[in-house]
């Protein structure tokens, strides 16, 4: 029998402990039945708990592996996560620009869980002017949706995000004091709806690399921007409530939940 998958090309960073960047990718687009082709933008050192390093990779090599992908594979939907440097953000858009119809997920990653930094004004710059006009679905937790837009009011945040550039953003909520989890999906200008969840009881690693392949995925088996942005919330949260600590800090999602006995 011949399996057909969708495939999303990851532009992710590669994490040694196995909670983010490009296996939480992978795990996430295998539950959601499709094939996860992969350029890592950048090496670390982190574990549970923090990044250590960040290596950057070369800029050339990044926009030949694409390519070379992209010659070859049918790619439904891009998913970027860490970038790490502006020249590889500027490596990224130089693919972009060349497959101006492929959808784009992009997971700003500017902080890690732990609280490393992993930007600067540099790599900011180049995500707003560079990035953000080619973007399709923005999920930014709230932190990041403040930083990108220069903004503290998060319903002033998202539709400047979205003059920039974007066609949807969603601001996830889970970095705000509220009792529960309210993530803000905001398109034509406005805010369209709030997603409210359960707010669960631990700190998790991988998270929005989750979200936003989860987003991607789904746009590349058909759905539409605002029913991905629903359905991958609700798998992302599953994964989070079922998550474990495989080390000394925080909890990874369980990407693959639906595989256990009793779920």
């Amino acid at each position: 029998m011949s399996i057909t998958r969708p495939i999303v090309l990851c532009f992710s960073g590669h994490d040694p402990s196995g909670g983010a960047g490009v296996q939480a990718d992978i795990e996430t687009l295998v539950s959601q039945h499709c094939h996860a082709a992969s350029v890592i933008t950048a090496l670390t050192e982190q574990d549970t708990r923090n990044v250590k390093k960040l290596l950057p990779q070369n800029p050339e090599d990044i926009i030949s592996q694409a390519e070379t992908v992209l010659a070859d594979l049918d790619v439904k939907v891009f998913k970027i996560g860490l970038i790490g440097h502006h020249k590889t953000a500027e490596a990224i858009h130089a693919i972009l620009q060349q497959h101006p119809h492929i959808p784009v997920v992009l997971d700003p990653v500017l902080a890690a869980g732990g609280g490393a930094e992993m930007s600067d004004r540099k790599l900011l710059d180049a995500i707003v002017d560079l990035l953000l006009p080619r973007t399709t679905v923005l999920t930014p937790n709230s932190q990041e949706a403040r930083q990108l837009a220069g903004l503290v009011d998060l319903d002033e945040c998202g539709p400047a995000l979205l003059e920039k550039g974007c066609r949807y953003v969603l601001v996830t909520g889970a970095h705000e004091t509220t009792p529960t989890v309210s993530n803000r999906l905001y398109h034509d200008r406005r805010r369209i709806e709030t997603f409210h969840w359960d707010r669960l009881p631990e700190s998790y690693h991988g998270s929005g690399c989750t979200l936003a392949a989860c987003i991607a995925g789904l746009l590349a088996q058909g759905l539409t921007p605002a029913q991905a942005a629903y359905e991958a919330q609700e798998y992302t949260w599953n994964a989070l409530r079922h998550g474990y600590p495989p080390g000394k800090g925080q909890h990874n999602p369980d990407r693959l939940f639906w595989m256990e006995a009793g779920v």
